[in-house]
């Protein structure tokens, strides 16, 4: 196996301290994180470029902590977080390393298995605050522990609900349906036809449609889902 920094008699040599593998696809982000680590007295026993690599490198090595980029792009964190998962009695400690996430994939994360979630951009100190907490049993989220998973999956849930339905400019699915077929350049009659409603039900929705986004043409809503990335399905 590849990556692996360490022989036996050095592992047993240091097995005090906290064992840490890195993954991550930039070979300079790795040394930096492996240099840090080992001057606050961390034993980094192995370093993997994807999310494949950190699976089987966490299990041939079983470390206490694994430092895993989410945004990889080949073999990306959560993907690694779902293989690890069927391991179910895995005792490593996953935190995310990334510079940006979504709160559906922090929430996804979580129940994937992860401990924590660590900004790219954190001072050293947070990392390792961070680390500290999860081997104590915690969660660390951002620049703070999360006293509460629980509470905190929930909140966090309601918030990447309440993003997804401001993305989508208070339409409804069904509106968002008829808003496809409009960009799809369908007629009234056609948009009825294809999801199996009466005409006057689409004529109701694209008022409604209307309304909420501030247009008065079918060409002006067209312009505005393609401009503002409406999530449109594919008509066939």
């Amino acid at each position: 196996m590849k990556n692996v920094l360490m022989t036996s008699q050095e592992t047993r040599a240091k097995d005090r301290a906290l064992r840490v593998v890195i993954a991550d696809d930039h070979v300079m982000v790795r040394d930096g994180l492996r240099r840090l680590l080992q001057d606050a007295g961390l034993n980094v026993i192995g370093q993997a470029c994807d999310g494949m690599e950190a699976v089987a490198l966490t299990r041939q090595l079983e470390p206490d902590i694994l430092l895993l980029d989410l945004s990889m792009p080949k073999h990306p964190g959560l993907e690694a977080l779902r293989e690890l998962q069927k391991d179910g009695a895995s005792r490593v400690r996953v935190l995310l390393l990334t510079a940006a996430a979504e709160n559906s994939e922090i929430v996804e994360a979580l129940h994937l298995g992860a401990c924590g979630l660590v900004m790219k951009a954190s001072a050293t100190d947070v990392l390792l605050t961070a680390i500290q907490t999860v081997m104590a049993g915690g969660c660390w989220v951002g620049l703070k522990r999360v006293p509460n998973l629980m509470q905190y999956l929930q909140s966090q849930m309601q918030v990447a609900k309440n993003e997804a339905r401001a993305k989508n400019y208070g339409l409804t699915r069904r509106e968002l349906e008829i808003v496809s077929g409009v960009v799809a350049a369908m007629g009234n009659k056609e948009i009825a036809g294809y999801f199996k409603i009466a005409e006057d039900t689409v004529k109701h929705h694209l008022g409604n449609i209307f309304d909420k986004l501030g247009v008065s043409t079918r060409l002006e809503l067209a312009l505005f889902a393609v401009n503002h990335q409406l999530p449109l399905i594919t008509i066939q």
